[in-house]
């Protein structure tokens, strides 16, 4: 597959700040309206009848998602997947509630969670990626050092001005401007959100205690904004601002990024690299959810995650559940090379092989 250019992968990231800027009902649709042709007749197949899928969670791989979704239309014209990147603790609520076919999450469900969903769930870690910690300084190019310590004060408020002696001290080449410092948090319930506040609480013992890990929380400062593409947006229009986003919002919307302290103590950028040498540490357990807080390795970066899609085991429609478990095997095969064009980090081999197994478990009543 010839790689994308930048330019495209800047496109699909714009047009996701665009489009969830206003999610529309009329996206959603109905299993009883097929699309049509420009005629206005509808797309019938003599094989199978027109199939949606509806689904909606995490804004993290939705870059991704909506282009494996957009491009599956070439593989198969009489399905369609509708998506909104809505959040992951939004998706998992309403696939809770069964109000949607699937669900993405960058937080795997708990047992307390699954236990409510009488069709059961099945887990698939489809892509993973890391958490940039991006900012908006005049003249501050991606590099800035945030030490652990310091990390961890910004975020509870300790540290309140750009040119606190700690900055300088950690960047003593740069000209930090005299600017107060923005904290930017997310308002919606986000997986992104539960990682990255899983790493501050495993950096600093007190961080859990008082403050919380989760997708949802009081932050102690700052102002709230929704989804990775509102984060985006954010640091994109206000100087002086921090806050975390997918790093793939960051690189294709030219975002200064930090180089985090890692465990070895290497103040490490978010690259394709120093990502995949921190998810090379993570060992999934059967029920395929695993999280990493700390890697250890000396050029690892140290927040990143895998993404799963939820699905239930049963469905009451044949045609959904092997039109899920088409869509999901492609992504998973053939849509991996995407996923490393996009910027996300390709899954090992063995996590595929796992991940197609999962995917067995999903039946038609």
């Amino acid at each position: 597959m010839a790689q994308l250019p930048r330019f495209r992968r800047r496109e699909v990231v714009l047009s996701l700040l665009a489009a969830t800027a206003s999610l529309s009902a009329c996206q959603r649709g109905s299993r009883s309206s097929p699309p049509t042709h420009s005629s206005g007749d509808p797309i019938v197949r003599s094989s199978r009848d027109f199939l949606l899928i509806n689904g909606a969670g995490a804004t993290f791989p939705a870059p991704l998602y909506l282009r494996w979704f957009s491009d599956y239309r070439q593989v198969d014209p009489q399905l369609e997947i509708n998506f909104q990147p809505v959040g992951s603790a939004a998706g998992i609520r309403q696939f809770i509630d069964t109000t949607l076919d699937f669900a993405a999450s960058d937080v795997a469900m708990t047992d307390a969670e699954i236990a409510e969903v009488a069709r059961g769930v099945v887990m698939i870690p489809m892509t993973a990626g890391s958490i940039a910690v991006g900012y908006n300084l005049p003249g501050i190019p991606s590099g800035l050092k945030l030490s652990r310590s310091v990390l961890v004060d910004i975020f509870r408020g300790r540290i309140t001005a750009w040119r606190d002696p700690q900055l300088v001290a950690l960047n003593p080449d740069l000209e930090i401007p005299d600017l107060p410092i923005e904290v930017c948090y997310r308002s919606d319930g986000s997986g992104t959100t539960d990682t990255f506040t899983r790493h501050l609480a495993a950096i600093d013992p007190t961080w859990e205690s008082a403050i919380g890990v989760g997708m949802s929380l009081e932050w102690p400062v700052g102002i709230g904004v929704k989804g990775n593409e509102g984060m985006s947006a954010q640091m994109l229009l206000s100087e002086g601002v921090i806050g975390y986003v997918e790093s793939v919002y960051a690189r294709d919307l030219d975002l200064s990024v930090a180089a985090l302290e890692n465990q070895s103590g290497q103040f490490i950028l978010p690259t394709p690299e120093s990502s995949a040498l921190a998810l090379q540490e993570v060992n999934l357990p059967e029920n395929l959810r695993a999280f990493i807080p700390d890697p250890v390795g000396t050029e690892a970066y140290p927040i990143v995650t895998y993404t799963w899609v939820l699905a239930y085991r049963q469905y009451p429609d044949p045609a959904m559940a092997e039109g899920l478990r088409a869509v999901l095997s492609w992504g998973l095969t053939e849509g991996q090379a995407l996923a490393q064009e996009l910027g996300y980090l390709p899954l090992a081999e063995s996590v595929v092989e796992r991940g197609l197994a999962a995917l067995q478990q999903i039946q038609g009543s």
